[in-house]
């Protein structure tokens, strides 16, 4: 309620939810927000990563799916998917995991065969590819976040190696475009340019 309230004490006319497609607690609260208040909405997402020839998907929908879709045998994971959601690898302790996140994994992970990269991309494809082959990856767990974060997928890729593609969960109820121009054409459609001004 506290976004709703200052919403609607801010005299606000729209939200435009430009979060991260995987912020989905912030989405929801946009959402819950706009709907309480009556403010039009809308959520600029950028295109999701598509399945090209030579790619080795498997579809998840969340981290511990992908996490137990592993199987039982030892594999070389690399848990590209940020801290946030790393802990679940303490579920399959018999794999090794390469975890690489802008900050530090804390508290560390209660696993024996594991390794932290510290770094922030964008990440070339010649540099991904090198990771890989350093800790023998062959599999990666990812975020279908889509974007410029690409090239672990292009070298996933070229390596042959599988990736578990972790889906963005279900639109929200606002209105869905995946660029700047699309928002400012939906903005148009919503408000008159006389509205536009006190927007």
């Amino acid at each position: 309620m506290a976004l709703a309230d200052f919403l609607t004490t801010g005299g606000y006319g729209l939200v435009i939810d430009a979060t991260h497609p995987f912020a989905e607690r912030i989405s929801a609260n946009a959402a819950f927000a706009a709907e309480t208040t009556g403010i039009a909405a809308i959520a600029l997402r950028r295109p999701e990563w598509q399945r090209l020839p030579g790619d080795r998907w498997q579809d998840v929908q969340s981290i511990p799916a992908a996490i137990a879709a592993l199987g039982p045998s030892p594999r070389h994971v690399f848990l590209a998917t940020g801290r946030q959601g790393a802990h679940y690898a303490e579920a399959a302790p018999q794999h090794f995991y390469l975890i690489r996140s802008v900050d530090p994994v804390d508290p560390p992970l209660a696993l024996v065969d594991v390794n932290y990269v510290l770094d922030r991309g964008p990440f070339t494809l010649e540099g991904e590819c090198a990771l890989l082959r350093q800790h023998h990856i062959d599999v990666i767990i990812a975020k279908n976040s889509g974007g410029a974060t690409y090239a672990k997928i292009e070298a996933a890729r070229l390596l042959g190696i599988e990736v578990m593609m972790v889906a963005r969960a279900p639109a929200s109820t606002l209105t869905v475009v995946e660029t700047v121009e699309a928002a400012l054409a939906a903005i148009d459609h919503l408000f008159s340019p006389v509205m536009k001004r006190g927007v």
